[in-house]
Formats: C-alpha cells, sequence, structure tokens
C-alpha cells in the first residue's frame, strides 16, 4: 500500500473549512481535475474528471464514516469493473482538519492545519516499478487540492 500525505495551515476556522470539504458538491472548486460531482448520495458521489487529453472519466466513491466533531472524513474509490482497476486494487483519501491560532498575528484570527492522505494498493506489475510514478502523482495532486482549499476560503 502506498500512502501519500501532504499538510499545510491554511488561514481558516476549521468549522469552514469543514462545510466545503463535507459537501461533495464543492469539490470542483478545491479538488484537482473534477469537473463536476453527480449522484449525491447520503454516502456516496460520483466525480467526473477531466484528464490532461480532456477525455472525461467517472470515479464513484463511498463515504466512510465522516466525523464532525474530529473533523476528519474518509472516501473510498469504487474501483472494480472501472478503467482504474488496470492498476488499483484500492485508493482511499483522508481528511483531517486540526484547529491552530493566531498564525496571522491579528487578534481573533484563526487558523487550520489540513492534512490530505492518499492511500493506493497497486495492482499487477506497478507495485514494483510503478510505484515511484504514482506517489509523484500523488503528491502533485494532494498539493493542487490544499492550493484550492487555500485559494477559495482565504
Amino acid at each position: 500500500m502506498l500512502t501519500t500525505r501532504a499538510s499545510r495551515r491554511i488561514a481558516a476556522p476549521a468549522d469552514e473549512l469543514w462545510s466545503v470539504i463535507a459537501d461533495p458538491h464543492h469539490l470542483p472548486r478545491w479538488w484537482p481535475r473534477v469537473q463536476r460531482v453527480e449522484g449525491v448520495e447520503q454516502n456516496a458521489f460520483t466525480q467526473v474528471l477531466a484528464t490532461s487529453s480532456g477525455k472525461l472519466v467517472r470515479a464513484d466513491f463511498q463515504l466512510q464514516a465522516p466525523d464532525e466533531q474530529a473533523h476528519t472524513l474518509r472516501w473510498s474509490q469504487q474501483i472494480e469493473g472501472t478503467p482504474f482497476a488496470r492498476v488499483l486494487k484500492s485508493a482511499d483519501i483522508e481528511v483531517r482538519l486540526q484547529d491552530r491560532d493566531g498564525t496571522t498575528g491579528k487578534p481573533g484570527s484563526a487558523a487550520t492545519e489540513v492534512t490530505i492522505e492518499l492511500s493506493q494498493s497497486l495492482r499487477g506489475f506497478f507495485p514494483r516499478f510503478g510505484s515511484r510514478i504514482v506517489r509523484r502523482a500523488a503528491a502533485a495532486t494532494l498539493e493542487e487540492a490544499l492550493d484550492g482549499l487555500e485559494r477559495i476560503v482565504v
């Protein structure tokens, strides 16, 4: 299992960030390559992603026990029967928010440490030969997601 993690302190209260990350409809605003979100139900949603060539690809996700009190959210991608199954056995994304105070030096300022973790289990020959490439791509995706969150809340 490959696990890639990225963290950043964002100058916004955890509750404000939680309202963005907990609602899948906001994903196109901050998650890389998401064009739109469809079929949002209580514990599931579908992302429509744009590839670098402009082709649209659908990815279905299941929400795994969000914890609003702890500001922790986890999505599991549904892999079997999709084009992703050629490369992945599983893919899980976890977002954790932790309150931090006073990063701007202004009275009443608030900040949140945002950690996003992407865990992927690779299929076929990829675990041996492609893990470095997959990890690099995952790290870039997580940094872009943090950039997106920072852009919409700051």
